[in-house]
This record gives C-alpha cells, sequence and structure tokens, in this order.
C-alpha cells in the first residue's frame, strides 16, 4: 500500500485531506495526523485490527499501548473512571496541550489498545486540524510517527519515509509547531491519590506543580 500526503493549506485542501482521513479511519485504515507536539499515526480506537495494524507498523509490540486522543476534555469522563480531582485540575490548565494522563479504563469499553493493566492513556491535542479529525472520527489511538527506535517525525516527509507503506493517508499541516525541537507529551499516572510521573515531555514537573500547589497536592517523578 502506498501512502497519499494531501496538504492543508487552503480551505479545500483542509477540507479534502480531513474527509479522506476521517473515511480511511472508519474504514480500518491507518492515518498520519499532525499534533501540537509531533506527527502521529492514528487507528480507529474501537476496532481492535486496526490499533494491531498501527503497533505492527511500529515494530511495537502489545505491550506498549497506544494512548487515545479525544477532541472535548469532556470524553476522558468515557474512557476514563473517577478522575481525580488534581487530573481534572491538570486538565483544566493543559488541555488542549501535551499532557497525557493515565487513568482506570472504563469497565465497559469494548476495545483492545494492547496489555493497558486495565489503564488507558488520554490527550487533547493543541491543534486545529487533529481536533477537526478527531470531531469526525471520535477517540483515535494514537502513536508517534516512527519506527520504534527512531526520532519521532516533526513533518509529513518524515512520517512518509518510514511508515509510508502502512498508512493510508498523510495529512501534511506543515513543520510541528516547535520543528525539529518539538518534543513529546508529559506522562502522568493518575490511577492513585497521588500523580506519577511516567514521562516529562514539553511540560516541566515544575509547570505541573505549580498549578497543583493550591490544591495541596503534587506530582512525584520516582524515577
Amino acid at each position: 500500500m502506498s501512502s497519499r500526503r494531501l496538504p492543508t493549506t487552503t480551505d479545500d485542501e483542509r477540507e479534502a485531506a480531513l474527509e479522506a482521513a476521517s473515511l480511511a479511519v472508519r474504514r480500518g485504515q491507518l492515518v498520519v495526523l499532525p499534533t501540537d507536539t509531533v506527527y502521529g499515526i492514528g487507528a480507529d480506537a474501537f476496532e481492535p485490527d486496526a490499533v494491531a495494524g498501527l503497533l505492527d507498523a511500529k515494530g511495537r509490540g502489545r505491550e506498549m499501548p497506544p494512548p487515545v486522543l479525544i477532541s472535548q476534555a469532556a470524553t476522558a469522563d468515557a474512557l476514563a473512571l473517577a478522575l481525580p480531582g488534581y487530573a481534572r485540575t491538570l486538565m483544566e490548565h493543559f488541555w488542549p496541550g501535551p499532557l497525557t494522563i493515565v487513568g482506570k479504563q472504563q469497565p465497559s469499553l469494548q476495545w483492545d489498545l494492547g496489555d493497558t493493566r486495565g489503564t488507558v492513556a488520554i490527550r487533547m491535542p493543541d491543534h486545529p486540524v487533529a481536533l477537526d479529525l478527531l470531531e469526525r472520527t471520535g477517540p483515535l489511538a494514537v502513536s508517534s510517527a516512527n519506527l520504534t527506535g527512531q526520532p519521532a517525525a516533526t513533518d509529513a516527509a518524515q512520517a512518509e519515509a518510514m511508515l509510508g507503506e502502512s498508512v493510508e493517508v498523510i495529512i501534511d499541516a506543515g513543520p510541528s509547531p516547535q520543528g525539529a525541537d518539538s518534543a513529546p507529551s508529559t506522562i502522568i499516572d493518575v490511577t492513585g491519590t497521588q500523580g506519577r510521573v511516567l514521562r516529562i515531555g514539553a511540560l516541566s514537573l515544575e509547570q505541573l506543580n505549580e498549578v497543583l500547589e493550591p490544591t495541596g497536592t503534587v506530582i512525584v517523578d520516582e524515577g
């Protein structure tokens, strides 16, 4: 399979790219989309075969399940169970943005993201094209657009070079906002009474704890 790389320079181009990508997702195919951090490879979160294809495309196993991107913060409650107050404070301040929260998965969800151990990683990206696509598709399983062990793509050409044979559509929205210096999202485990750092990325521990200081809660970095 050879992918279609579609520009978003004009309104008409953007609409065509979004329509092609959303159709591909509905068909269970993979797409590449821009985000506010790096480019991502996405699949319908509720299509197990598509998610398995995403992991295969990256050369990644089930032990590294992808996060789920959403277009509205309210959707988090449909995916995660009993998010604690400090998690909501972080969401209010940093969503949309480069913060991924790992919560307890809603037990009613019929999906297979891999070996999640009952958790789900959720993020609302701060990128207009990504949000438009998510509005059309619903939650997408999205991982950084790269082969495992390679740097994450910060433009569509890099994503195409690594994943072009695996994806149906590549939405080209230009370079990532921070260019080659783009960092991935910061990942926080919010399954307990105190948040834990799983990965420091675009947001620092100091930025997170500054927001949480009035609540009397802090995020801990056990690394």
